[in-house]
């Protein structure tokens, strides 16, 4: 024989059961969306340091274009952007006319992931390659 008044406080037993579980899977949720703004973010970033070096005339100049974009872009974001840039030039091209190539940008640096209590750190890679602009700008 079931009495009304035998399940009260049940409901509540349950909203503190389930709450842990809920609030974790909400962190799980807000740390999956964190890194995948960061991946977004580093991405955009090589693009940047890819543009930024092809329309530079030497390599130097190069180098320090894509790290002035890749400093811009990721300030705050990540710790210790490092951007590794490769410059493939044609062959084959005429000694007076301009050479064709592409710049591959990789822009690498460390996401802090504290904010979700564990004190953990990822690794951010994005790659990106442009063509060589073969008019560059003269300065």
């Amino acid at each position: 024989m079931n009495r009304p008044g035998r399940e009260r406080g049940s409901m509540s037993a349950e909203a503190v059961l389930l709450a842990p579980v809920l609030l974790l899977f909400l962190l799980f949720l807000a740390g999956a969306g964190r890194l995948v703004e960061a991946q977004g973010e580093v991405n955009g970033a090589a693009r940047d340091a890819a543009r930024a070096a092809s329309v530079q005339r030497d390599d130097g100049a190069a180098q320090s274009a894509a790290t002035e974009a890749v400093t811009a872009v990721l300030e705050g974001q990540c710790s210790g952007p490092q951007v590794g840039l490769e410059i493939r030039r044609d062959e084959g091209e005429g000694a007076g006319e301009p050479q064709a190539g592409e710049v591959r940008a990789e822009v690498t640096c460390e996401l802090d992931l504290s904010f979700l209590g564990f004190g953990a750190a990822k690794t951010m890679t994005g790659v990106a390659v442009v063509p060589l602009e073969r008019y560059r700008r003269f300065e």
